[in-house]
């Protein structure tokens, strides 16, 4: 058994590392050598030095005629903005390698500061407008837009930067794809020395999982029709205005795309949500009352509360509609040590009614399995499929089952072939996959899954799981 393993490791690790690490590997393994450890970020220099473009691919993009050249409008909200944040900001825009781009520039700030002057007077694609009061940031950012005429807006931070090849990597997807309409990227940080950490690769669109977590937060550009639809920032969201504004720009998109590149770079210092998470802590609270509005909006009943004491994290439970039955499958050999355990968790703390579980034995062989079986079935919530037999044994006695299975090899463990045995005779509207050796920890698990698993668009949903 262990050399069949070896031998799908090494299979596995040829195809995604090649033949030279694969060799590399195997002699480690056989000498006995320990891998060194590197940290996050020495991993993450070692992937900037393999993955971020060069000069040559830089002057390709700059050579590059797309198509279709939409204006670009970047959005800056600023208050009290240090020059130099400022300044860099614009050479990093300066510096792109697509030029059709305007920033607006929208500044609340207490006085006016003729120093900032120098950094986008002589740059026509810049506009700076000098605001009566501060606004908050929605307004601010509401006001940036509203000087804007490109045909897509992007959302940028007064302290935060773009890389060269950002604006570039936006409209080539906007060639590529005609109906975009919402895009994002993924993002890193980075500090005053210009040092970048943290990258955040993010997953493709999910609105289960931006329902739970802002994932999105930058870089975000939208077509202007779309924010034509879904309107402004909202001032009574200042804090999570982002946030508020993603969700109903996703509500409405018809299509979203998210670029797996680091296109956007978070600045880091002491007064900013990305050097710690305490630094606005408010607006998590108000994060709440936006998913709260995202729920109506889209007619989803459930409630919303913070998520296990981790700041931007929520969880929505949903309600349950009607009462559907769970059928609750578990294959079984032996091991009734694990398997009480297992079905006294689920007897004991399990919250919804309308459930049943259903053993799958498979080949067990000592008596005492049996026995147990016997006894388990006594509960009219718990049978036993006998897969080797075609039988089911429940509170009634052993009867042959209707709906029987080929065998695809009877003396060895197929568990997706005990699963199908199992899915063909339960009348359950939802089939829930268990493993024996699993233990409950939550009251209304149930409740969870079949709040999510109601959603038409959701064909599977699972949970954490602690080993």
């Amino acid at each position: 058994m262990n050399i069949k393993n070896n031998f799908r490791k090494v299979i596995y690790y040829f195809k995604r590392y090649g033949i030279i690490e694969t060799i590399k590997k195997i002699f480690k393994k056989i000498l006995h050598i320990k891998e060194i450890r590197r940290t996050n970020q020495e991993q993450y220099e070692i992937w900037m030095k393999n993955n971020l473009p060069i000069a040559k691919d830089f002057e390709f993009q700059e050579n590059i005629k797309f198509q279709y050249e939409p204006k670009i409008s970047i959005v800056v909200p600023m208050y009290n903005t240090n020059e130099i944040f400022l300044k860099e900001l614009i050479q990093s825009l300066q510096t792109q390698t697509y030029s059709n781009w305007e920033l607006l520039l929208a500044d609340g700030s207490e006085n006016y500061n003729e120093n900032l002057k120098q950094y986008y007077e002589n740059d026509e694609r810049i506009k700076y407008k000098f605001l009566d009061c501060n606004k908050g940031i929605s307004e601010n950012t509401n006001e940036a837009i509203k000087q804007s005429t490109g045909e897509f807006i992007a959302f940028l931070d007064h302290d935060d930067l773009l890389p060269k090849d950002a604006l570039y990597e936006i409209v080539k997807i906007i060639n590529e794809n005609n109906e975009v309409d919402f895009i994002y990227t993924d993002e890193d940080k980075i500090d005053e020395d210009r040092e970048r950490f943290e990258p955040y690769f993010k997953p493709n669109y999910s609105p289960e999982t931006l329902e739970c977590n802002n994932y999105i937060t930058h870089f975000v550009i939208v077509k202007r029709e779309l924010l034509n639809e879904v309107g402004l920032l909202e001032t009574k969201f200042n804090g999570a205005q982002d946030f508020d504004f993603i969700l109903r720009a996703t509500e409405k998109a018809k299509q979203i795309i998210h670029i797996p590149k680091i296109l956007y770079h978070w600045r880091a210092h002491r007064n900013s949500t990305a050097d710690t998470a305490d630094a606005k802590t408010y607006a998590y609270e108000i994060g709440l009352e936006v998913i709260k509005e995202h729920l109506e909006r889209t007619k989803k009943a459930g409630k919303v509360e913070y998520g296990q004491d981790v700041p931007g994290i929520y969880k929505i439970k949903y309600d349950v509609i009607g009462s559907p039955k769970v059928s609750i499958l578990i294959p079984n050999k032996d091991h009734i040590d694990l398997l009480k355990n297992c079905i006294n968790s689920i007897v004991k703390l399990t919250t919804y009614e309308n459930y049943e579980i259903v053993i799958i034995e498979n080949n067990s062989e000592k008596q005492e399995t049996f026995e147990y079986y016997k006894k388990i079935v006594k509960n009219d919530k718990i049978k036993v499929l006998n897969y080797n037999k075609n039988t089911l044994l429940t509170n009634l006695g052993q009867k042959e089952v209707l709906n029987k299975i080929n065998l695809v090899d009877e003396n060895e463990f197929n568990y997706s072939s005990l699963i199908n045995f199992g899915v063909k005779n339960v009348d359950g509207e939802y089939i829930l996959q268990l493993n024996n050796d699993t233990k409950l920890l939550t009251k209304d698990w149930l409740e969870l899954f079949i709040g999510y698993g109601q959603n038409k668009e959701i064909g599977a949903c699972r949970s954490k799981t602690i080993f």
